[in-house]
């Protein structure tokens, strides 16, 4: 029986480390038997953005997506993809708008999840539009921002309705940090979120297909001490919500590749921003945890095109809007029937077995990589690109001491 070959494609902005530690454990994976007995190799290459005819048949199996959040052109070319070649795609092209946070705040909300109270506000400054003179001085409200900010209560986040990375995030105390922020928003469109004030834990959870690292999260801190290891920070409870908080979100959407942040205060869950088109799976970030992300990465993509799992760009919202809509529901049972939802979207259950079976060799494989001298080089070119030449050895210590005590922990 010959052998079926596949083909992944990295859509890749600025990246380039775990880009390379993907494309250097696919190539240690090896051939892949499916249930029928067919040999499946798979390869991986770099996606170019070129001009397209759009009867023009893909060579990818799968992409996954790390750049048509902000550069249209290869977003076009995802959409073509998927609405005519039936390419399998991380994340769904369609739902980027909700990438923008808004419509995904708007979502969860529906849902029944305990998103803090958030109102968005009009620009601060006018548009560079020809018609908007004319529109604003006939239908734009005049609003009193201070009595709006009231309403919300101090202390709250002023924070773009369409931003990532912190970027533009204002925490606001009192009226004059309320205006200074306002101020120089200038033509982003801005929400007022409330804070969760004296909260227990900031959680942030990564999700790749039906698998989920839940990690607290220390966002005071530089970048590459955020990601605390810790392996008991939430309770059993506490932490099966956040793992359905996250599966939701990104059954909901067709994400696959998605991160969710949440407060915990007690025994509630708050999510505050899960809308991730590029999630954090640097090196330098994730370190200890950046083996699990390149496992799971593994095996959820070589699952999809072996399997031929096919996409589904319908987001079935009536069947969620259902949940959350009958009033003889908890909010506990609502979690237990959207968990199913995702579970279903994603085909936990066959994939579990798919891995059991085909893919148990991953986890040892990406241990043997880990602590080969291939990645090392890869942490040292890496730490070398990202930090001045006097703090090379400080950050190079830093990261060998965390990957080594995974090795030991996964030993």
């Amino acid at each position: 029986m010959a052998d079926v070959e596949h083909t992944i494609g990295l859509l890749l902005g600025t990246e380039d480390d775990w880009p390379r530690a993907y494309e250097a454990l696919l190539r240690r994976v090896g051939a892949v038997t499916d249930p029928q007995g067919r040999t499946h190799r798979t390869r991986s290459v770099r996606v170019t953005i070129e001009p397209f005819d759009l009867r023009d048949s893909p060579r990818h199996d799968l992409v996954i997506d790390r750049l048509a959040y902000w550069y249209y052109h290869p977003r076009e070319w995802l959409k073509k993809i998927a609405l005519m070649d039936d390419v399998y795609l991380l994340n769904s092209p369609f739902t980027f708008q909700s990438m923008e946070k808004h419509a995904a705040y708007c979502a969860m909300m529906r849902l029944g999840l305990k998103v803090p109270r958030t109102v968005l506000v009009p620009f601060k400054n006018p548009l560079d539009n020809s018609r908007y003179a004319y529109t604003s001085a006939r239908y734009n409200q005049p609003f009193d921002l201070e009595a709006l900010a009231e309403s919300v209560g101090y202390p709250m986040y002023m924070k773009p309705y369409d931003g990532g990375a912190w970027v533009g995030v204002s925490k606001i105390r009192n009226v004059a940090e309320l205006h200074a922020a306002y101020d120089a928003s200038g033509e982003r469109l801005m929400h007022l979120q409330a804070a969760v004030e004296d909260y227990d834990v900031f959680a942030r959870s990564l999700t790749i297909g039906p698998e989920t690292m839940v990690m607290k999260f220390r966002p005071e801190l530089p970048m590459h001490e955020r990601y605390a290891v810790d392996h008991n920070f939430l309770t059993p409870a506490v932490g099966d919500e956040v793992v359905t908080i996250s599966r939701l979100v990104n059954a909901f959407f067709r994400w696959e590749f998605n991160s969710c942040e949440s407060l915990v205060k007690g025994s509630e869950v708050h999510p505050i921003d899960y809308a991730n088109a590029c999630p954090d799976v640097a090196v330098t970030s994730l370190h200890y945890y950046f083996p699990w992300a390149m496992s799971a990465l593994l095996r959820w993509t070589l699952y999809c095109v072996v399997t031929r799992r096919r996409p589904r760009l319908d987001t079935d919202t009536a069947d969620y809007f259902a949940v959350a809509d009958d009033p003889s529901l908890s909010y506990e049972e609502k979690l237990a029937r959207y968990r199913r939802l995702a579970d279903d979207y994603f085909e936990t259950e066959r994939y579990e077995e798919f891995c059991a079976k085909h893919l148990r060799h991953v986890d040892e494989m990406v241990g043997e990589w880990v602590g080969s001298e291939e990645f090392r080089a890869l942490l040292r070119e890496t730490v070398r690109a990202m930090y001045p030449p006097h703090e090379h050895e400080r950050f190079l210590g830093h990261f060998n001491g965390l990957i080594d005590a995974w090795l030991r922990d996964h030993a």
